[in-house]
């Protein structure tokens, strides 16, 4: 086990590197190009079929326990080690950053997204999967940096050289925020490192280690300076501004990692390293953390509304992007109720949100490639994709992801945002009950919401507009014996890539105790100070 989980880190740096040289010549297949993304469909399927096996190896008796570690001294100058391990907190999102790569580098494999060499890109995804799996596996707050920093380079380069319109621009703005706010973290990391004379987060979380010489104050600065770096990553309103952007200009994949992992990697910093090490200042700012939530999610969905109407000329790779905003301010309410509830709904959410998005990235990918645009007004027009009668499946796949991602029960979608309400309904003590209360009215509204704007995009992209009443303002509505475009119906790549996110959506709505059995006792055992 130890073994493995480092390995799940490391081979896929090894296979970064392997992708930047020539192919043998007994593998190179019909082409270079063909011949290295299938490296990078064999070296993610091995990690994923790591991981898989690192699951069902561990010890789902005690899932609060640290399992595969690895513990080696690596600069004794500053205490710094290189310690790995998972829970059941880790384990989750370790599985589904190497299970989203896998289906991102397969999806490429058929519908490699225009732009340069594939070495390059298959090298850049492989670094991107290392360093997430690394920083969900790493137990020392310098080597998380670290892994937290490692994914910038690869992200910003998929979206500048292999994005679509604005991508420079929206490239630059991407790796701007993210860097700005991860200075601002490393400030507060060095903080605790210097205070407790440990960078180690497992003795940092036990209520009689080195978290004992942290002051209230200092607690207060730590929390202020990692909780900016982690909310520009979550993203939280409102320092989201980038993702928007990013996720327009994107590629599909990239819009698939970004979305299903990268702002995972945020709200997961919340849960390991603020609220175990940091309890005190993280009890003072909850109030404000959930105030922002609550924005959020209010205003995450009335942007997708103002996207969504006739006329707007809205993208749909938009509001799925803003639509990610309100979804994670679900994860974060959970996160700043402190309760074991709060928490539980918010690790939930963060894998329900992977799945669901990542495969509503997917889809309207492919329809942008199959119709050439993702504006909700020309797919929605009298000659627009009309989906459910031109590719009946595809119109019902995407029908099915948008009503998982309101949040509909037997979901998965359902599970995680009832929980984090649930949180706030009763949040930790010492926390203002009516406050939370309100922020929890207000996210109950942003469920409304969200059902309003997921149902007019189900009704104008797969229903589409042969009707006059589809065009925009001052169009001319087209006649009835306009041709319309031919949409392909889901190929045999697509069922591929798209059937285990949609069976996981089912299987974590009407199973859930599967994960919240790991994720409990985990989070007991992080609130409750390592008891």
């Amino acid at each position: 086990m130890q073994l493995l989980l480092a390995g799940v880190v490391v081979l896929p740096l090894i296979g970064a590197l392997a992708a930047l040289l020539p192919a043998p010549p007994g593998l190179r297949g019909r082409n270079p190009d063909q011949a290295v993304l299938r490296h990078g469909v064999t070296v993610t399927g091995v990690v994923l079929a790591a991981t898989i096996a690192l699951a069902i190896g561990f010890d789902h008796d005690q899932p609060a326990r640290m399992q595969a570690t690895t513990d080696i001294s690596w600069i004794p100058a500053l205490d710094i080690r290189i310690h790995l391990g998972v829970d059941g907190i880790s384990l989750p999102l370790v599985v589904l950053t190497a299970l989203l790569t896998f289906l991102c580098a397969l999806y490429s494999y058929f519908k490699m997204p225009t732009g340069p060499s594939p070495k390059a890109f298959v090298a850049l995804l492989l670094t991107l999967e290392a360093g997430t799996l690394a920083t969900f596996a790493v137990l020392d707050l310098m080597l998380f940096f670290l892994a937290f920093e490692m994914v910038l380079i690869p992200m910003y380069f998929l979206i500048a050289r292999w994005g679509g319109a604005g991508k420079q621009a929206a490239a630059w703005k991407f790796i701007l925020y993210t860097l700005l706010g991860s200075v601002v973290m490393l400030l507060g990391l060095l903080l605790i490192g210097v205070k407790s004379g440990t960078f180690d987060m497992v003795a940092l979380a036990t209520d009689n280690g080195p978290k004992a010489q942290l002051s209230h104050t200092v607690q207060l600065l730590a929390v202020l300076a990692i909780g900016i770096g982690l909310a520009v990553k979550a993203p939280m309103w409102p320092l989201h501004s980038w993702l928007p952007d990013a996720h327009t200009a994107a590629p599909t994949v990239g819009s698939v990692l970004l979305a299903g992992v990268l702002l995972k990697m945020g709200t997961y910093g919340f849960v390991r390293i603020a609220l175990p090490i940091t309890p005190e200042g993280m009890h003072t700012f909850a109030p404000y953390l959930a105030a922002l939530a609550a924005i959020g999610i209010i205003y995450g969905s009335l942007a997708c509304l103002a996207l969504v109407r006739k006329g707007a000329k809205g993208d749909l790779k938009r509001l799925i992007a803003y639509s990610s905003v309100g979804h994670m301010g679900f994860v974060l309410l959970g996160i700043a109720s402190m309760t074991p509830t709060g928490v539980n709904g918010a690790l939930f959410a963060n894998i329900a949100h992977g799945l669901i998005t990542g495969l509503l990235f997917f889809l309207v990918g492919a329809l942008k490639d199959r119709y050439g645009s993702s504006d909700l007004d020309t797919l929605a027009g009298s000659t627009g994709a009309a989906l459910y009668g031109k590719a009946p499946r595809f119109g019902g796949l995407l029908a099915f992801a948008a009503v998982a991602s309101l949040g509909i029960p037997g979901l998965a979608g359902f599970w995680g945002e009832m929980l984090a309400m649930f949180g706030a309904f009763r949040p930790a003590a010492g926390l203002s009950r009516p406050a939370f209360l309100t922020f929890m009215i207000l996210a109950g509204l942003g469920t409304l919401l969200t059902a309003a704007y997921l149902l007019l995009v189900v009704r104008r992209v797969c229903m589409g507009g042969h009707l006059a009443a589809e065009a925009a303002p001052g169009e001319e509505p087209l006649s009835m014996e306009t041709p319309t475009p031919v949409i392909p119906d889901i190929a045999r790549h697509e069922y591929a890539a798209w059937t285990p996110l949609a069976v996981l959506t089912v299987l974590a709505g009407l199973w859930p105790a599967a994960l919240l059995g790991l994720t409990n006792p985990a989070v007991q055992q992080l609130l409750g100070g390592g008891k």
